[in-house]
């Protein structure tokens, strides 16, 4: 089902409370846009799902299994979860098709699997003639691609973007958002999508959770959220 639910969720930082009793309900396949100023816990909310953080209160189910509260704590590598991070963490001394590689080295996958997936995902991403290029060799759009073919080719049930497309101009970001919402719904994922981009949010969201100082002020269309931001 790919169901992500957040109760009353609470992440502190000593005496900081980042994220501030949060409930939020992610639908299958949905595209959630979680929305807000630089520091307003966005990105705390990610690694909370992810498995990165453990939280001080509340809870996070995934299909209704719950994965996270104070006293239990699912791994990351068994929560079907990806993530793809605002600084793309590439391996700069690896080729492309090494990168995407390497994610999949953990599976017990024969080199003959393991290269049919990494092909099929540099064809999805439209890098099949740059899988022998360095990091250093691409442009940032091509960088990204990189980044986004790393994390799918785990075939993650969820999938969780940190600000993916921050460092790029508008016409790659329309252009990589399209990439992205295609190929995530074609693979049937659920996704939560942090930005504090207006225009990522009209073109990402099927729904959006504007966050302010921990808290989640409001929860609905990209449409309602962004009208009442600008009162």
């Amino acid at each position: 089902m790919h169901v992500i639910e957040l109760r009353r969720l609470t992440k502190r930082f000593g005496n900081a409370v980042a994220v501030d009793r949060i409930s939020l309900k992610v639908e299958r396949e949905e595209t959630m846009v979680v929305f807000g100023a630089s520091g307003c816990g966005k990105t705390t909310v990610l690694r909370l799902v992810a498995g990165f953080e453990r939280p001080d209160a509340g809870e996070i189910a995934l299909d209704g299994c719950v994965v996270s509260q104070p006293g239990r704590m699912v791994p990351p590598n068994r929560r079907h979860v990806g993530m793809v991070f605002q600084d793309l963490a590439l391996w700069p001394h690896m080729r492309v098709r090494d990168n995407i590689e390497f994610a999949l080295k953990p599976l017990r996958l024969t080199r003959a699997q393991r290269n049919d997936r990494v092909n099929r995902m540099l064809e999805r991403v439209s890098l099949d003639r740059r899988g022998n290029c360095y990091p250093a060799q691409l442009s940032g759009g091509e960088r990204q691609r990189v980044a986004l073919a790393r994390t799918i080719v785990l075939e993650p049930q969820i999938m969780l973007m940190d600000e993916p497309l921050a460092s790029l101009d508008s016409v790659l970001k329309e252009e990589l958002g399209t990439m992205i919402r295609q190929l995530c719904k074609q693979m049937s994922m659920t996704i939560i999508y942090v930005t504090h981009d207006r225009g990522e949010v009209m073109m990402m969201a099927d729904r959006v959770a504007m966050m302010s100082h921990g808290r989640i002020e409001q929860v609905g269309s990209a449409q309602e959220i962004l009208a009442d931001a600008r009162k």
